[in-house]
This record gives structure tokens, C-alpha cells and sequence, in this order.
């Protein structure tokens, strides 16, 4: 069974831009009046989320907000409009990059929950790339099964198996952004495949991604099923071993965002106070100095 599954990974079969990439997103930003009568800005997702994770239309409405410090928390990694100096500088880090790039694809690494797939979109808009998520292209070739099925029906070899299939199709592809699973650095021969294009670790504190997989919830999370206990605890202690195993991989990136250090120069507390494309605008900044070298 499962070498006929394997076999239906077919390039034709799952490589369709307007499925993958073309997934509409809308948002919100509207004003808070606190106690002080100042006003803070706070970026809001609308989103409806399907059995298989796949987002259409706008629905439902996830933000918290603190009325002590005015700050806001993003609860889940969607995209949120950008502000008009956002889109400016990240329409001048993509044409400052273009010439260095050279049509070279982006590989996107980081633990489960980092917003990989959320800022791989607002690159490869940013870019003219095509958007890949490496997991739904598993899901669409193993016949629209979610990653928990998978991984349930088939065991976690036979995904990373699936896994490393397509990274290496999309290896010998140009002009790419593609988000990665959260395990695929674990494979010395995916490091082969994503080495011919840009490797970008978005390192985010466990405690930020603790948080956001607690609040969404862990159902589509096929590792965070085992610890007993709350589910920030148990979601925080099968992070915290995860990051043992996979730290040293996810360093070897050809580039490191750290989301803390971003935090700290915009004056931020709390890492998901971020917009994505803040975030993009420092992956590109990063991506153009590691070029430069």
C-alpha cells in the first residue's frame, strides 16, 4: 500500500500554482481606544479554515489585546494587510535583491508554527515567485489526506520519504519560495536538494510558538499528541524536545531570522506583535548581505 501511494507522487499531479498559491486572504487593522486615550494599531486575521487546513474566505476574527501596554497579540501567523512604508521597502528589497537572487529558489526552515508558509507568501508576492508548502503538496499527492492522517494511516517514514520526494522535483525547479515541514532538516539529502537554492531559518522563542499552536490548537499537529497535561504545557515540553533534536539543523541555513532580535530593534515585547511583512523585510535584508559576502 504504501509503495503504491508513494508512487502517485506525480510532478503533474500536484504542481498547480492557482490551488496552492492562489488561496484569497483578507484582513483587518483597525484603531483601539484604551483607558490613556491613546491609540494602538492592531493587525486582525479573518480566516475560514477547512478540514484540510486550506484557507477561502474570510470568517472568523482571532486577536488579543491588552488595554495595560496597548499591545496586540497575532494569535495565528496569517497575512494582514501591510502599511503603505511596509509595502514601499519590501517593493525596494526585492528589486535590490533580483540581480543577486537570480531567479535562485527559497527554502523556508523553522519548527512547526514559525509562519513559514505565511511569509513564504508575502516573499514570493514580493518576488513574481511561485509559493510551494511542501506539506499540502504531500497532502494533494497522497489523495487530499491531511499530515495527522498521514502520519497516522502510513507512519512518519513514510512521510519524510514523500517529503524528501518533493524537495527534490522542486529542486530542479527556478524561482520558488517553498516552506518546508517543520522535521525536514532532519535529512541530510533535503539539505542537498534546498543547497542549490537559499536556506532561511525563521527562529522564533518556543515560548511565542507555544502560544500560537495552543491558541489555533493541536489537532492538525501529528507530534503533539503524547505529552499529558494542559496544552500550553504539553504543546511547550514536545517543542522544547523537538528544538533539541532539530537545533543544530535548522543552523545550518544559509541565513538565520531571528524574530527576537527583529522584536528588539522595533521595539516590540512580544515577537508576534511582527507583521509578516516586517518579517519578509528582514528575510530579504539577510538573503541580500549572505549574497553580498
Amino acid at each position: 500500500m504504501e509503495a503504491k501511494v508513494s508512487q502517485g507522487l506525480q510532478l503533474s499531479r500536484w504542481i498547480d500554482q492557482e490551488k496552492i498559491a492562489g488561496k484569497p486572504s483578507r484582513s483587518l487593522r483597525f484603531f483601539q481606544k484604551c483607558g490613556d486615550q491613546r491609540l494602538f494599531r492592531i493587525p486582525a486575521s479573518c480566516h475560514l479554515l477547512t478540514k484540510k487546513g486550506r484557507f477561502h474566505r474570510p470568517l472568523v476574527l482571532k486577536v488579543s489585546c491588552s488595554s495595560e501596554n496597548g499591545s496586540a497579540s497575532l494569535l495565528e501567523p496569517e497575512s494582514f494587510l501591510a502599511t503603505d512604508d511596509e509595502s514601499e521597502i519590501i517593493k525596494n528589497k526585492s528589486e535590490e535583491i533580483e540581480p543577486y537572487l537570480n531567479g535562485r529558489c527559497i527554502y523556508l526552515v523553522g519548527m512547526m508554527g514559525s509562519g513559514k508558509t505565511t511569509v513564504g507568501k508575502v516573499l514570493s508576492e514580493a518576488l513574481g515567485y511561485s509559493f510551494y508548502d511542501c506539506d499540502t503538496l504531500i497532502e494533494e499527492a497522497v489523495g487530499g489526506s491531511t499530515v495527522a492522517d498521514i502520519f497516522k494511516l502510513y507512519g512518519e517514514t513514510f512521510f519524510r520519504d514523500n517529503e524528501t520526494q518533493v524537495l527534490q522535483k522542486l529542486s530542479l525547479m527556478h524561482s520558488l519560495v517553498v516552506s518546508t515541514g517543520g522535521g525536514a532538516v532532519v535529512r541530510p539529502m533535503n539539505w542537498r536538494h534546498m543547497q542549490k537554492g537559499i536556506s532561511v531559518w525563521l527562529d522564533v522563542p518556543l515560548e511565542a510558538l507555544a502560544r500560537r499552536i495552543t491558541a489555533v490548537g493541536t489537532n492538525s499537529r501529528p507530534l503533539l499528541h503524547h505529552e499529558s497535561g494542559d496544552a500550553y504545557s504539553k504543546t511547550m515540553m514536545r517543542l522544547s524536545t523537538l528544538f533539541e533534536e532539530r537545533g543544530e539543523a535548522y543552523a545550518n541555513a544559509d541565513v538565520r531570522v531571528s524574530l527576537e532580535n527583529i522584536a528588539a530593534k522595533l521595539g516590540f515585547e512580544d515577537v508576534c506583535n511582527l507583521t509578516p511583512t516586517v518579517i519578509a523585510i528582514e528575510v530579504l535584508s539577510q538573503i541580500v548581505n549572505f549574497l553580498k559576502k
